[in-house]
């Protein structure tokens, strides 16, 4: 990889993109082996209600038939004691059925203890999907945190490299792999996620039968709110699957796709206004400029909803012949900016963000005083 004084890009790069391609490729079976685990957990779940409900239906014949068992005992010993006062056919009918409640208890004894057995594996097999699950999430986390090293610090590399306009092109390579990887996210989360809670709708008739013998009116509410559910899930997941990558910005661009991605932000923020305005003709720019500038308004939105407590933002975009000139302010708590912009990693991304388009950002904010953070960045065509 260095040539003396030199570094091979190109086999940096290689070796960068060979290493990307093997961990993604290690998340997505990791991924898998948790869609698989959901999917044999929730058919164990309607397996497991189906066992309750027939375990409670053989503990109620088994308490019935012990009764059974103790009355018809209690009847051939008086038969017994009492031959002569008895015919024979009463005799005999007194063991038959003595026989009958005594061979049907052990057949349902043996039926209950199955089904416990059957209902104590599903659950210790449930718990270890569960536990699988959990794991395979936490290594997914970790994969992503060794991608986001990979995409986002390999830049510290810049000053090795041989000229500034090799630097730039590096750091916007990383900025496209970082935005391939959001849009691959989502499709995932749709087909995924979204598809299978799609399919819970259509189970739900499952639960009709677990149901029966508790009544129908019972059971169709019990529908009625599991739908409910999973229709406030599946709008929730495309929430997500439009914050790690809004499609608009690719067709419209940035300023319908910030208006739509600000609206949605009030909708679900009850009690927070957010004014969106846009004076000068507004133009398409290069995708990864118009990228990072969603990406810029996304976090200081975030930060005064999440960190502000912010319920008034106004977000205005100033468009210049050379450059356009981006405020966002907010009425929040606000914060130190000496402390912040130290230990902020918020902060510090979008310095570099900004950095990267050869923009300039400055932050003005006080305790109590709300924060207006300005961005002006180069129009390139």
């Amino acid at each position: 990889m260095v040539k003396g004084n030199k570094i091979d890009i190109q086999a940096l790069d290689k070796i960068f993109n060979r290493m990307v391609e093997t961990i993604d490729s290690s998340k997505n079976d990791i991924f898998t082996i948790s869609e698989q685990s959901r999917q044999s957990f929730e058919e164990m779940k309607l397996e497991l209600g189906i066992v309750r409900i027939k375990l409670q239906d053989i503990i109620q014949e088994n308490d019935m038939l012990e009764v059974q068992v103790k009355q018809a005992r209690v009847r051939l010993a008086e038969v017994s004691q009492n031959f002569h006062v008895y015919s024979e056919e009463q005799v005999h009918q007194a063991y038959n059925a003595a026989n009958t409640f005594q061979i049907r208890h052990s057949v349902v004894q043996s039926e209950e203890k199955l089904l416990r057995e059957r209902r104590d594996d599903l659950e210790r097999r449930m718990r270890g999907l569960l536990d699988t699950i959990d794991k395979a999430n936490q290594l997914v986390n970790q994969v992503n945190v060794v991608l986001n090293y990979l995409t986002e610090d390999l830049k510290d590399v810049g000053p090795a490299l041989e000229n500034a306009k090799m630097k730039e092109d590096f750091a916007i390579r990383v900025i496209e792999a970082q935005e391939e990887e959001r849009k691959r996210i989502s499709r995932e989360v749709h087909d995924g996620p979204a598809q299978m809670l799609a399919n819970v709708l259509l189970r739900t008739d499952l639960i009709t039968r677990s149901y029966d013998e508790k009544g129908v009116e019972r059971a169709i509410q019990e529908l009625r709110d599991l739908k409910g559910m999973v229709r406030d899930t599946l709008h929730e997941v495309r929430r997500i699957i439009y914050d790690l990558r809004p499609m608009a910005l690719d067709d419209l661009g940035i300023v319908p796709t910030l208006k739509k991605y600000l609206n949605s932000v009030q909708d679900y923020n009850e009690g927070t206004y957010i004014e969106f305005n846009s004076r000068g003709e507004d133009r398409r720019m290069p995708m990864n400029y118009e990228t990072a500038i969603f990406r810029l308004v996304q976090e200081c939105v975030n930060n005064a909803v999440k960190h502000g407590s912010s319920k008034e933002i106004r977000v205005n975009f100033e468009w210049l012949k050379e450059n356009v000139n981006i405020s966002i302010k907010d009425n929040g708590t606000g914060f130190d900016t000496a402390l912040a912009k130290k230990n902020s990693f918020g902060i510090i991304g979008m310095k570099e963000r900004v950095d990267l388009l050869d923009g300039t950002m400055d932050i003005q904010s006080e305790i109590g005083q709300g924060t207006r953070i300005m961005f002006k960045i180069p129009i390139k065509k």
